[in-house]
């Protein structure tokens, strides 16, 4: 349940995350402000999909803030502390760009550190009763069917795995490719140098 948990959360705190980031490197920013971007995302994204199966079970919006609040603030905050901090430690990765495998192996290992820090957390608070305990009894419950409800999506937290996982393997793909086809262009160059002497 404590994996589970920590899954859940992390599934916000990497769209935020990668989001953020990549807002901050395409826009140039400095490093701090991308940090700020990314662990507010984080917490917006977080707070957003926990909120849902509460929203979903019948919750009104601020009964399901607070829940969430209590339930996910410092796993959370665990995840967004350690990510960041990662991210930080490697040479080169903030700087990287959207299109560098830097980037995006920094950004792996970010999530999977920060994963394996805010796992003991959540199992501490679980055996509490406390932290993701609060909110498990609304995943639970049968949807209402009337409202505004019915509309709320159930996206599994395996989906958004699935997705995240693609979306980051995709991006290392496509910056390995561009490390190829810059390392082809410059052969080229190199080559057409050769012939034109």
């Amino acid at each position: 349940m404590a994996a589970s948990a920590t899954l859940h959360c992390l599934t916000g705190c990497a769209i935020g995350e990668i989001l953020g980031l990549m807002i901050g490197t395409a826009a140039g920013l400095s490093n701090g402000v991308t940090i700020v971007i990314s662990v507010a995302l984080a917490f917006v994204f977080g707070f957003s999909l926990s909120s849902l199966p509460l929203l979903k079970a019948g919750l009104g919006v601020g009964a399901a803030l607070s829940v969430v609040l209590a339930a996910d603030t410092l796993s959370i905050a665990t995840m967004e502390v350690v990510d960041n901090l990662v991210m930080a430690v490697i040479p080169g990765a903030m700087d990287a760009g959207l299109v560098n495998v830097l980037f995006w192996v920094g950004m792996m290992i970010s999530l999977t550190v920060a994963f394996f820090a805010a796992y003991p957390v959540n199992r501490y608070l679980l055996q509490r009763g406390k932290g993701h305990a609060l909110t498990h009894e609304y995943h639970q419950a049968a949807p209402a069917a009337t409202g505004f409800r019915r509309f709320i999506p159930s996206i599994p937290t395996n989906a958004l795995v699935a997705v995240i996982v693609a979306f980051m393997l995709g991006g290392l793909v496509v910056s390995i490719a561009d490390d190829l086809g810059a390392g082809n262009d410059s052969h080229s160059a190199a080559s057409a140098g050769l012939l034109d002497r």
